[in-house]
């Protein structure tokens, strides 16, 4: 594995960025609309007679994580669209750079992602609305890796469906990881849903994280069973997402559609 190919890689799409005000305002945007309207929301229901501090707590803090696991995925499924709608992928994949470089870059490029809607949301939290995630502690770093963990799991179950169906799944870069915000837990505790959706939860590694969360803040501290239930998910989903697209990608490569995707 070869840095400066992942370096050239991740360079790529930083130039993206330096050259479109669009796609960093991206960045900041959404992150800075979905703080400000739940900080709000929050501020109202305290006023209706809630105490302020468990809801300002619950919300902002489940919205930050939230965002975690969504730049996670897109980090790493809309990076690699970006080199579908710029026809370069053929022109990576015919290039020495190995896939496992590729992937390895499209994780760092989501970091980045995420450090930077993370930075921003913190910081906001912070000072519009008196919320201090580190509050969180040493759980904060587990919290963000399983949330990573599982967006890129996502992520690569996106890159397998474009390669596999080609541009017109597009759309799950966008849509697919809120199919899992509803039985995540993010603003309300798993045991509020109804039994169907809850046998679903336990299946689904960022609802362990997310109840982790509210335990921590409520209790300053956390059951290890809620982390180890996300880290043992999480490895099985990664790992066989990751088998499902080298899988799909061999078999682009046997039928040579890699150059027909985004024609």
């Amino acid at each position: 594995m070869n840095p400066r190919r992942i370096y050239a890689v991740i360079l790529r799409q930083v130039f993206l960025y330096r050259r479109s005000f669009t796609r960093v305002l991206d960045v900041f945007y959404w992150p800075t609309v979905d703080l400000l309207l739940w900080g709000f929301i929050t501020i109202y229901l305290a006023r209706g007679g809630a105490s302020l501090p468990p809801y300002a707590s619950f919300f902002l803090g489940g919205l930050i994580l939230w965002n975690i696991l969504l730049r996670a995925q897109q980090g790493v499924s809309v990076s690699f669209l970006e080199d579908i709608w710029a026809r370069n992928l053929i022109n990576l994949f015919v290039s020495p750079l190995k896939i496992s470089e590729y992937l390895v870059a499209l994780v760092c490029i989501s970091l980045i992602k995420v450090a930077f809607a993370f930075g921003v949301m913190s910081f906001l939290a912070s000072l519009c609305f008196g919320f201090q995630v580190f509050k969180l502690g040493f759980w904060l770093l587990l919290f963000v890796l399983n949330l990573c963990a599982m967006g890129w799991a996502i992520g690569l179950v996106t890159m397998s469906a474009i390669l596999w169906f080609g541009q017109e799944a597009e759309i799950l870069a966008w849509a697919l990881a809120f199919l899992f915000l509803p039985v995540s837990g993010v603003f309300y505790p798993v045991e509020v849903l109804p039994e169907g959706l809850r046998q679903v939860a336990t299946i689904v590694p960022a609802s362990y994280v997310f109840e982790g969360m509210r335990e921590v803040l409520l209790a300053k501290s956390l059951n290890l069973s809620l982390l180890q239930k996300a880290f043992l998910l999480n490895l099985f989903y990664l790992s066989g997402s990751l088998v499902l697209f080298l899988t799909v990608y061999r078999k682009a490569l046997e039928k040579g559609t890699i150059p027909k995707i985004g024609e």
